[in-house]
């Protein structure tokens, strides 16, 4: 059997972890230590992620869609093959490298998605993205480790926490969806889900060879979660704009006073003295 070539290495940022890139023929492999993460031969088959994610969407033509974790690009392919042309697809990707082998070694595969229009490549971590920009997302679709179990990186645990969940949920537009790809095909991460404000369904992916099951989540947040969140973000707005108003009148209280120091009415100089104080000046 033809053995493994590595092609290239990398470190993930923020941790000691090595993600390696390899090839054997035709086959590439990403690898974080000596564990792989995915392949081209089982896991290019079939973008479950894209397919149950974007099935979801009521609007499709004008969609705004977050992927989190670039891979060898297949999810962001299949997502720009079920979108239209005015859609705009943000891949975040925390490691250098993966962008890079996409663009010179990985981009055949999927067919060069990173040079479609629609498609902005953003080297920052996902979880902030979530968190920068609430009610922006017709579609968040989660495709970083092995899914709730983080493995590149502890860091990703937050985003399948109650917390980051939360995060997802606010950041998601009306009738937003969540999709989540998950390796494991843990359970009870459907509970949490439900826990977290979403209606979740399931869907078992089964991929090349019969080797490979993994689950997809998609949660939409449910009508409680939506109510309460724009509840949440009208309170939000009425505070700042409380908080606006009360700066603006110290604004100009202030204002008024340094005018009436400087040259209201109490101010004024009384007839025959210099402006600087000095002694009656001589009339003539």
């Amino acid at each position: 059997m033809q053995p493994w070539e590595q092609l290239d290495s990398t470190t993930v940022p923020g941790t000691t972890t090595e993600m390696s890139l390899h090839r054997r023929g035709d086959v590439f492999s990403i690898r974080v230590g000596a564990v792989e993460l995915m392949n081209n031969w089982i896991y290019g088959i079939d973008c479950g992620l894209a397919d149950h994610g974007c099935a979801a969407l009521s609007q499709r033509d004008t969609a705004r869609v977050l992927i989190g974790g670039l891979g060898m690009g297949f999810t962001l392919a299949r997502t720009l093959a079920k979108l239209g042309p005015k859609c705009e697809v943000v891949v975040a990707e925390l490691v250098p490298a993966v962008v890079r082998w996409n663009e010179e070694l990985l981009g055949d595969l999927a067919h060069h998605p990173l040079r479609d229009p629609r498609t902005k490549i953003v080297q920052r971590d996902v979880a902030e993205l979530i968190r920068a920009e609430p009610a922006s997302w017709d579609a968040i679709l989660l495709d970083v480790d092995n899914g709730p179990e983080g493995l590149s990186r502890k860091g990703n645990d937050k985003l399948y926490s109650k917390a980051g969940l939360a995060a997802a949920r606010e950041a998601l537009r009306p009738r937003g969806v969540l999709g989540i790809w998950s390796l494991s095909g843990d359970r009870s991460f459907h509970g949490r889900m439900k826990r977290g404000g979403f209606e979740v369904s399931e869907h078992l992916v089964k991929k090349r060879g019969g080797r490979a099951r993994q689950l997809i989540f998609v949660g939409r947040p449910s009508d409680a979660a939506r109510s309460a969140s724009s509840k949440d973000r009208a309170r939000s707005s009425s505070s700042a704009a409380r908080k606006s108003n009360a700066a603006s009148g110290a604004t100009r209280q202030s204002s008024g006073a340094a005018r009436t120091s400087s040259g209201g009415p109490s101010a004024r100089r009384k007839p025959g003295l210099k402006s600087g104080g000095g002694r009656p000046e001589r009339r003539t």
